[in-house]
C-alpha cells in the first residue's frame, strides 16, 4: 500500500525516533516548569520555603522519579496488575497452601533481619483473650 513493500519490518523511522525523543524532551520540561509554579505559588506563602528556580524543579522532579518511580501508568512499584495477581493466587490457595507460604516467607524475612528476635516471638505468641488467664 502507497508504494511500501509489505514484508518491509522498518517500523521505527529515524524521524519517528527524532519526533518522539522531541516530544519527550518537551513533556520533561514542561513538567519541571509546572511543578516550579506550583512550589513557587503554594508552599513559601504557606510554609515559608524559598522559591525554587527551574533548574531546581526538574532536579526535584528527577529525584521523586528516582525514589518514589513515578511516570508509568500505574501506581508506585506495586501496580494494581502486579496486586490483581497475588490477590487471585492467595484465594486459590487452600489453607495448608497458605500456612506454608506464611512460614516460608517469615524465613525469608528472619534470614535477611528484617524480623527482630522480639518481634518474633509476638508473632509466634497470639495475643491472649480477655477470658483467658496468664
Amino acid at each position: 500500500m502507497f508504494g511500501k513493500n509489505k514484508h518491509s519490518r522498518r517500523r521505527f523511522h529515524p524521524l519517528k525516533i527524532v519526533f518522539f525523543a522531541l516530544v519527550f524532551a518537551a513533556f520533561v520540561l514542561a513538567m519541571g516548569w509546572v511543578v516550579m509554579l506550583l512550589w513557587n505559588f503554594i508552599l513559601p506563602g504557606t510554609i515559608g520555603v524559598q522559591p525554587l528556580t527551574y533548574w531546581k524543579a526538574l532536579g526535584l522532579l528527577v529525584l521523586t522519579k528516582i525514589l518514589f518511580g513515578g511516570f508509568r501508568g500505574r501506581p508506585g512499584p506495586w501496580g494494581s496488575d502486579r496486586k490483581r495477581k497475588w490477590r487471585k493466587k492467595w484465594m486459590n490457595m487452600s489453607d495448608e497452601e497458605r500456612q506454608q507460604f506464611k512460614s516460608k516467607w517469615k524465613a525469608h524475612c528472619r534470614k535477611r533481619g528484617y524480623i527482630s528476635e522480639k518481634d518474633q516471638k509476638n508473632i509466634e505468641q497470639p495475643p491472649m483473650d480477655d477470658n483467658e488467664e496468664v
